[in-house]
């Protein structure tokens, strides 16, 4: 079975979604372990609850990125962990990590990239008045939310609704899309 690590920094609502899919049959595919970078992070106590391993660390206990990195990569590589899920990581991706995991480094991101990169990317949608926001589940380059465009759904934006009813709506469609386009690469073998 394909053997997945979710990155997350947060709550961890993707890793519910991305769980909950693994265990439905709708993903051919283990969660096998949650790397994380903030210690409190809600996501942690829910890879407890779910017997899910996990790699928790503070970036602030290493010199540099790549040490940090490249614990994770000796961590990724001892797990025989074949995709990374990065499921609100609030960290770019260095050199040290992408290099041996390339091709292999999926991320989701809240808005119909190009458009919207970086952080609060619902909130730069609402403010900048557009009528259509949506999600991009796109391959991690060195960049931040380069990557090649892998799937994309769009998410109307209602004139009543507030920035709470679009992260909402944003989040639903998050929760299905993501799932379904790891399941259609591991599908192809990508």
């Amino acid at each position: 079975m394909t053997r997945l690590a979710v990155f997350a920094s947060g709550t961890g609502s993707n890793y519910d979604a991305i769980i909950e899919a693994s265990q439905n049959g709708s993903l051919e595919a283990e969660v096998a372990l949650l790397v994380c970078d903030k210690p409190q992070a809600k996501v942690v106590e829910k890879a407890k609850q779910n017997g899910t391993p996990a790699f928790v660390f503070d970036p602030k206990q290493y010199r540099n990125k790549a040490m940090f990195e490249a614990k994770i990569v000796e961590v990724l590589q001892e797990e025989k962990i074949d995709y990374i899920i990065l499921a609100g990581y609030m960290r770019l991706i260095g050199e040290t990590l992408l290099r041996p995991f390339e091709g292999r480094i999926i991320n989701i991101h809240p808005s119909l990239l190009p458009a919207f990169p970086g952080l609060d990317a619902i909130g730069q949608a609402f403010d900048a008045g557009v009528k259509v926001a949506g999600v991009t589940v796109h391959y991690v380059d060195e960049g931040m939310d380069t990557g090649t465009i892998i799937s994309q759904e769009a998410v109307k934006i209602e004139e009543d609704m507030t920035r709470e009813d679009l992260q909402r709506a944003v989040q639903t469609v998050e929760h299905s899309l993501y799932p379904e386009t790891i399941q259609k690469l591991i599908s192809r073998g990508e």
